[in-house]
C-alpha cells in the first residue's frame, strides 16, 4: 500500500469524523438571555389576553367573599357577557375576553369532548351560585358539622358550606387547572395548535399575522407563557418575583420552588419556555416539542405537589391538639381545588392527564365520604391514602410534597 493511498485514506477519515462532529453540534438556536424576542426592532411577544383573564379571575375569587355581591354579578364576572360591566377594573369591562369561554376548552382535551367540557363549566357555575345561596345567608352564623357559616382560623375567618368546603377556594384553585394549566399545556403548547393550518410554512417564511409583528406559531407559544407570567413584574425575566404576581399558577410555582425538595423547578419551567420560543424562531420544531414536554411535566408536578401538600397539612392539623378545625377545612378546600385540577395535567409525550376526570371524582368522593358531614368527618387515614394514591403517579414522595 503506497504512501499516497494511506494519506488519502487518513484524510477521508478526518473528513468523516469532522462531519459527524458537525452533526453532533445540534441545531443552531439563538437563545436570548431573557424571554425577549423581536423582529425588525419590534417585540414579537404578546399575551395580553392571558393577563386579562388572570385579572378577571382575581376579581371573581375576591368578590366571592363580598357579601353584598349578587349571584348574577359573580356569574357575570365568570362569563363577561356583552353589555355588562361586572368588574371594578374598567379595562376588564372593555375586554371581550371571558374566563368561562376558556375553562375546559383546550384543543387536545375538549375539542372533541364538548359534553365533558360543559360538565366542568357547570361545576364552576354551581359553586359560584352556591356561595350566594348557601354561605351568604349564614355570614354571621358559627359554622359546625352540617351548618354553613364562619369559622375561625387563627387571625382569619373562613366561610364554609355545610360540608366544610370554602367555595371561593374551590373556584380559585380549580381555575389553576381548568383554565391556566389546561390552556397552557393542552392547548397552546400542543402541536395541534402550534402547527395548525399554514402555521409551519408561515413561521418558516417569517410571515406575520396581519397587523402584528409575530407569526401565528410564535403567538400561540407566548399565550402559554402568559398563563404563567402574564402579571409578572418583569414578564421577560419573571422568576425574580415568582409566586408574588398572581393567585393562580404563578403563585404555586413559587410555593413549590420555595420547598428545598423542589428547588430549581421554576428555572426549569422558565428555561424550557424560553428555549422553546427560540426554537420556534429558528424553525427547530423537534427542540420546541422537547421543551413543551418539559413544561408539561413540571407544571403538572406543581399541581400534584400542592394537592398532596394540602392533604398532609390537613392531616397534621387533625392530629394536633387542640385541632384548629378552621385551618383544617381551609387546607382541605385548597386540596379539593388542586385535586380537581389534576384532570388537566399532562403526562409528557402523551395525550393524557396524570389522572382522568373519573379518577379525580373518585378522590373527591373519598375525601368527602368518611361521614354525612363531609370534611368535618374526614380522618387522617383517608388523607394519607389519598396522598399515597396521588404521589404514586409522580416522581416525588409524600414526605417531599407534604413538608
Amino acid at each position: 500500500m503506497n504512501l499516497r493511498f494511506l494519506y488519502l485514506l487518513a484524510l477521508a477519515g478526518t473528513v468523516l469524523i469532522s462531519s459527524c462532529d458537525d452533526d453532533d453540534q445540534g441545531p443552531n438556536i439563538d437563545e436570548p438571555d431573557t424571554y425577549a424576542f423581536s423582529r425588525d426592532g419590534a417585540s414579537t411577544v404578546s399575551f395580553s389576553g392571558q393577563t386579562t383573564r388572570i385579572l378577571m379571575g382575581e376579581e371573581l375569587v375576591s368578590a366571592m367573599l363580598n357579601f353584598s355581591v349578587t349571584a348574577e354579578e359573580l356569574q357575570n364576572m365568570f362569563v363577561n357577557p356583552d353589555g355588562v360591566d361586572p368588574f371594578a377594573n374598567a379595562d376588564l369591562n372593555a375586554s371581550t375576553k371571558s374566563i368561562r369561554s376558556k375553562t375546559a376548552a383546550s384543543a387536545d382535551y375538549f375539542s372533541a369532548n364538548t359534553a365533558t367540557a360543559a360538565e366542568i363549566k357547570a361545576d364552576f357555575d354551581a359553586w359560584i351560585a352556591a356561595q350566594v345561596a348557601e354561605v351568604y345567608p349564614n355570614q354571621n352564623t358559627l359554622a359546625s358539622a352540617g351548618v354553613a357559616g364562619q369559622i375561625e382560623d387563627g387571625s382569619s375567618t373562613r366561610y364554609v358550606n355545610t360540608q366544610g368546603l370554602e367555595y371561593n377556594q374551590m373556584v380559585g384553585k380549580s381555575l389553576i387547572g381548568a383554565l391556566m394549566t389546561d390552556q397552557a399545556l393542552n392547548n397552546y403548547l400542543s402541536p395541534a395548535v402550534l402547527d395548525a393550518g399554514a402555521n409551519v410554512d408561515e413561521n418558516d417564511n417569517g410571515t406575520v399575522v396581519e397587523g402584528e409583528d409575530y407569526t401565528n406559531m410564535e403567538h400561540k407559544w407566548d399565550e402559554a407563557y402568559g398563563y404563567l407570567y402574564g402579571t409578572a413584574a418583569n414578564p421577560a425575566d419573571p422568576n425574580a418575583t415568582i409566586g408574588d404576581d398572581d393567585s393562580f399558577l404563578n403563585k404555586y410555582i413559587g410555593r413549590v420552588e420555595d420547598d428545598p425538595d423542589f428547588m430549581g423547578i421554576a428555572d426549569d419551567i422558565y428555561a424550557a419556555l424560553k428555549l422553546g420560543r427560540a426554537a420556534i424562531v429558528a424553525g427547530e420544531y423537534k427542540v420546541r416539542d422537547e421543551q413543551a414536554a418539559i413544561v408539561q411535566e413540571k407544571v403538572s408536578t406543581v399541581i400534584g405537589v400542592r394537592a398532596v401538600y394540602y392533604l398532609q397539612q390537613a392531616k397534621n392539623g387533625l392530629e394536633s391538639s387542640p385541632v384548629n378545625m378552621g385551618g383544617v377545612l381551609h387546607d382541605l378546600s385548597e386540596a379539593y381545588g388542586f385535586i380537581y385540577s389534576l384532570q388537566f395535567t399532562r403526562k409528557p409525550n402523551t395525550d393524557s392527564p396524570y389522572f382522568t376526570k373519573d379518577q379525580v371524582a373518585g378522590f373527591i368522593t373519598t375525601m368527602l365520604g368518611d361521614g354525612p358531614n363531609g370534611l368535618w368527618d374526614v380522618t387522617p387515614a383517608t388523607l394519607q391514602t389519598l396522598s399515597d394514591q396521588i404521589t404514586a403517579a409522580f416522581d416525588f414522595t409524600v414526605e417531599q410534597a407534604g413538608s
